[in-house]
């Protein structure tokens, strides 16, 4: 009879030696699986951006000479930057920064994560040089806005009359 009480409490200390084992294993890797997330680390520099573009617009240019573009880029996701904008349209497109005083070109353009990127009159916009053809009212220009995490996101943006602003009729 010994052997038996002694069989089966090796197996009762096995068994719970097994559950304990399970129980700390997971909780390794439960604390491994959020050890991103809860240790105050960026984590939406991690997360892709999520972009769309809205509100594109180009004023009409007098004589096809240079234009100035503006849109809203809106990111969902995690943070991302604009490095650089082309046109199959135009020879040249460059980013500026206008402030009170001035207005200078810049490299890149911070779109931060679940916010926006806005290129309006007075603020960020594009330089639109080089025409191929003159453009005219209606006409659409392609854009190839490239992201440093995204890619190339290509839109095509309505030339409108001068006085043109997104939401006014």
């Amino acid at each position: 009879m010994k052997g038996i009480g002694g069989a089966r409490g090796f197996r009762r200390t096995a068994l719970a030696g097994a559950v304990l084992a399970t129980a700390l294993g997971s909780g390794a890797i439960l604390v491994a699986c959020g050890a991103g997330g809860g240790d105050g680390g960026d984590v939406a520099a991690d997360r892709p951006a999520l972009l769309s573009v809205a509100d594109s617009y180009i004023p009409l240019p007098p004589a096809g000479g240079m234009a100035a573009g503006y849109l809203t880029v809106r990111n969902d996701g995690g943070e991302d930057q604009l490095v650089k904008v082309t046109s199959p349209a135009a020879r040249s497109v460059t980013m500026h920064r206008s402030t009170a005083s001035t207005m200078e070109q810049v490299e890149r353009l911070d779109v931060p994560a679940h916010g926006a990127l806005q290129l309006s009159r007075g603020g960020n916009h594009l330089m639109i040089m080089g025409w191929q053809k003159a453009p005219a009212l209606g006409d659409e220009l392609e854009l190839d806005l490239t992201f440093a995490r995204t890619g190339t996101v290509s839109v095509k943006v309505p030339v409108k009359e001068l006085t043109y602003r997104p939401g006014q009729q």
